[in-house]
């Protein structure tokens, strides 16, 4: 056998390692056996629900028309802050029950993210996928409790972690019972205030579960001295059409009608209105991925 008979033999192996995505197990999610990416997106935070609703419709509008799979996203609290002053929510029941309404008038699964491991079950009963945020990722309890619940677990990579050590975190939530687990990419710490996106690490990642990555958290630049965390949204374009080169199976991007003054995140967020011809342009670049 010659080298590149090995290296194609090798590669084969590696193929059937690859966790495929299966989304049908997400209540009313939509175009699931379309060969698409999917997308993870919303605002930040729940701000209120009108502004839950107003982002909604319009990326629901959009999705359909290209026949993404999609999932809303919104935090329904944030307990990761810079600053004791910042931001961190309307109030747990109050958001949670502004997401539930999202689902059920846009018919759209949700995702939200938890912090403490009373919060599992009590998000589970308002939402299709329980998040764990990148700094708790290494938090058993956490992650045992919202595999416990039954519910699709979205796995942050720690900005600490490498892609290899992600295995761990996926077998925290499969030996709990549970074999519905993601990871989503959002980026490596670079010094302090910076990231950076290796991706080398999807294969990887992919041996372990379907991966996603987080474009808009990874353009972050935190650590700032005013305590509010900076991005680089002009990069947002760049990074979600690597992703899609790469082979990711989803894409996490916040948006909001008005970023400059969003409560949380807004530096690093894309402007709604920016959202339909960037994703039009992503579901072109899928299309001529799935050719290889």
């Amino acid at each position: 056998m010659n080298f590149w008979e090995s290296e194609s033999r090798t590669n084969a192996i590696s193929l059937r390692k690859i966790h495929r995505m299966d989304l049908n197990s997400i209540p009313q999610i939509k175009y699931a056996n379309g060969n698409n990416f999917f997308l993870l997106s919303g605002p930040c935070a729940i701000e209120g629900e009108d502004m839950a609703l107003r982002i909604a419709e319009k990326i629901v509008s959009i999705t359909d028309k290209l026949k993404i799979p999609y999932v809303f996203k919104g935090s329904f609290k944030k307990a990761n802050r810079s600053r004791i002053d910042s931001f961190t929510g309307i109030g747990d029941e109050k958001a949670l029950k502004i997401l539930k309404k999202v689902s059920e008038t846009f018919k759209v699964p949700t995702i939200t993210d938890i912090h403490e491991i009373s919060d599992a079950a009590m998000a589970a009963d308002y939402v299709d996928v329980l998040q764990i945020p990148a700094f708790l990722v290494r938090q058993t309890d956490l992650v045992v409790a919202a595999a416990e619940t039954g519910k699709v677990v979205n796995l942050k990579k720690g900005q600490f972690m490498s892609p290899e050590s992600m295995k761990h975190a996926v077998k925290k939530v499969t030996d709990s019972g549970n074999e519905n687990a993601w990871i989503t990419d959002r980026g490596t710490m670079f010094g302090y205030q910076d990231m950076i996106v290796d991706f080398r690490g999807v294969p990887t990642m992919k041996q372990y579960a379907p991966v996603v990555l987080d474009v808009t958290h990874s353009l972050q630049q935190p650590n700032q001295s005013s305590g509010v965390t900076g991005g680089r949204p002009t990069l947002i374009g760049t990074m979600a059409r690597a992703g899609i080169a790469a082979g990711v199976d989803g894409l996490f991007m916040e948006t909001h009608f008005d970023p400059a003054n969003a409560k949380s995140d807004g530096a690093n967020m894309l402007d709604l209105s920016l959202l339909e011809k960037l994703l039009t342009d992503l579901v072109a670049l899928r299309a001529v991925v799935n050719t290889f």
